[in-house]
């Protein structure tokens, strides 16, 4: 399996995806929003996908470990390493996890929240996504999109928005996200696909996905041309200038003008 892969920041902030690859696996981590509220950690989301990334593709190196596995020991590593922080806060850093897998001739898959793996196949275009988390606090949802972006408004619905989210992530009633505890893993979405007909795949966090799901500005044959002739970085850029049509977020309600993006882009 050939990959090659590019993240970039939304804003000015830190970037909190991350996207890694090796001849037989694609790792593409978004880190959830804190929307400035405190979370009991002092280290951050973009520490926390560094290292959950990096325990990832070290448990998973054996080709023959379950994916739920490798994630639930990655998991329990993470937490390991910063015990002195208060894990059992709901705000404690958390994020989606979407990983793709060649093995023996097959696709493994696992998703976990909203990004999404999308395979290029002969019968068009198959989208693997986690979307548990758009059935829960639709009204607050919907309240953060009537506000303009940078409006003092548009903070506090955000604000209200993450911290009924904290008290729905990884419960029964909610949806759930890798953040401190491997329960989480055995809730995650997993599959295989045989590998005959795939011609090409993409892992890859809402900030590129929203191009197709959420703005409309093209199709999954566009987004796979746009890599295949230029690679995940003008796939990014492609939806920088997409968003720079509506910094507000008037046309196309968001949470914020610009998202972090990655994708990680897999050939054979």
């Amino acid at each position: 399996m050939r990959i090659c892969f590019e993240t970039q920041a939304g804003a000015a902030n830190p970037n909190e995806d991350w996207v890694a690859g090796t001849p037989t696996l694609a790792v593409v981590l978004d880190g959830l929003s804190t929307a400035g509220l405190t979370t009991g950690c002092r280290h951050g989301v973009s520490w926390y996908v560094a290292h959950l990334g990096d325990h990832l593709v070290a448990a998973l190196a054996d080709l023959d470990r379950p994916l739920t596995d490798g994630l639930a020991d990655a998991l329990q590593r993470v937490a390991a390493a910063h015990p002195e922080c208060d894990l059992g806060n709901p705000g404690t850093p958390s994020a989606t996890v979407a990983i793709l897998r060649h093995r023996y001739g097959v696709l493994d898959h696992l998703v976990l929240a909203d990004s999404p793996i999308v395979l290029d196949g002969p019968d068009g275009h198959t989208v693997i996504t986690d979307v548990r988390v758009d059935a829960v606090l639709p009204n607050l949802r919907d309240e953060v999109e009537r506000h303009e972006t940078h409006t003092p408004g548009h903070r506090e619905a955000l604000q209200r928005l993450v911290l009924a989210q904290r008290q729905a992530r990884n419960t029964p009633e909610g949806y759930w996200v890798a953040s401190s505890s491997p329960e989480a893993a055995q809730h995650a979405l997993t599959g295989t696909t045989p590998l005959a007909g795939i011609r090409s795949a993409a892992v890859m966090s809402d900030g590129v996905s929203r191009l197709v799901t959420e703005y409309g500005m093209a199709t999954w044959s566009d987004v796979f041309t746009t890599l295949q002739t230029g690679g995940p970085r003008e796939l990014i850029e492609t939806v920088r200038k997409v968003e720079a049509m509506d910094p507000t977020r008037i046309r196309w309600p968001r949470y914020k003008s610009g998202d972090d993006a990655a994708v990680a882009y897999c050939r054979w």
